[in-house]
């Protein structure tokens, strides 16, 4: 028990436990890459030659509705030819099977209209890309022979990306799809990017227990590169009504955590807790102490010492609590 002057002399301060809801705020870093939704592959559907290719080199631009490669394929024009006799012919049942066969060799309604108007056979036939992209790969020359499972073009849609960062075990209760993130990058201070989680993988990685986490960004302006690294910010929901104590006021002795608590006027007990989330000066309490009770805010250590509890006690300030917040997280 203290005296009111020596509890002056060591400069107590005392707060009362409270409760209130703890923001979630999870910081990690990810890797950017391609919304694999937005990739198109172009095959063709029969057998021919590329006999212009239009597309030159990996990485150039495409538009929606470009024209990459002409293919000669002789089952495409003969295909056409039956069409032209069975229009010739009048005979619907002909026609439909005719602009079926068309239809699986790969002809778009738009080429089978300007067939019809025309009446003549396309020896070339235009391969049009279906989105806009970056060509990612290009795996024909002109004048050689595809077939249906040769990929000759790949075009990566970028207006949208994906980034996939990991989360620790302790947290992975907390993410959810659909919650907010906000992306950043180092060689870009000062901006972020609005996101959100579209996509929980359903294990953690065997090695480092850590869950991967996809979330879904705009990229119009472009400056989001794939395969770049990025800090990110995901805002789980709130923990609502928990305990908390000021950071202040917590003492770790590398075996347990304690604080003092305030029994009566000048009377003090050391109590363990047992402590969960870190946020903004403040330490979630998950055992040890009620909402009310007050603690000692300063001076605890010399209390501690008054009441001959031998611990070799260290502090963590807050520049090396922000250099790693997840140092004493404990659940």
């Amino acid at each position: 028990k203290n005296s009111p002057n020596v509890e002056h002399n060591l400069g107590v301060r005392t707060t009362k436990v409270k409760r209130q809801n703890i923001s979630r705020v999870i910081d990690t870093v990810g890797s950017i890459t391609v919304d694999e939704n937005r990739i198109e592959h172009t095959h063709v559907y029969t057998d021919g030659w590329i006999k212009e290719l239009l597309v030159k080199t990996k990485g150039e631009k495409v538009t929606k509705g470009q024209l990459l490669f002409r293919i000669y394929s002789p089952a495409l024009v003969n295909a056409q030819k039956e069409y032209l006799l069975a229009l010739k012919a009048k005979n619907t049942t002909l026609q439909e099977a005719a602009k079926k066969k068309l239809y699986s060799l790969g002809f778009s309604k738009k080429q089978m209209t300007t067939l019809k108007k025309s009446k003549k056979v396309s020896e070339l036939v235009d391969a049009y890309s279906e989105q806009g992209g970056i060509l990612s790969q290009l795996n024909v020359a002109e004048g050689m022979f595809v077939k249906p499972d040769t990929m000759i073009i790949v075009v990566e849609d970028l207006s949208k990306i994906w980034l996939i960062a990991e989360v620790f075990e302790r947290q992975s209760n907390w993410v959810k799809v659909g919650q907010k993130a906000e992306m950043s990058l180092p060689y870009i201070p000062g901006k972020t990017w609005p996101g959100e989680v579209n996509y929980i993988y359903p294990e953690l990685d065997p090695k480092s227990h850590t869950l991967k986490v996809r979330m879904i960004f705009e990229n119009e302006s472009g400056d989001l590169k794939l395969n770049m690294f990025a800090d990110v910010k995901i805002y789980a929901d709130p923990k609502k009504a928990s305990l908390v104590i000021p950071r202040e006021a917590v003492i770790y002795t590398g075996k347990e955590t304690r604080v003092v608590v305030k029994t009566g006027k000048g009377s003090y007990i050391v109590r363990p807790i047992k402590i969960g989330i870190e946020f903004d000066e403040m330490v979630e309490v998950l055992e040890g102490l009620k909402a009310e009770e007050i603690i000692v805010t300063s001076a605890q250590f010399l209390i501690d010492s008054e009441s001959s509890l031998s611990a070799s006690y260290t502090r963590t300030d807050a520049d090396s609590t922000e250099a790693n917040p997840h140092a004493r997280h404990k659940h």
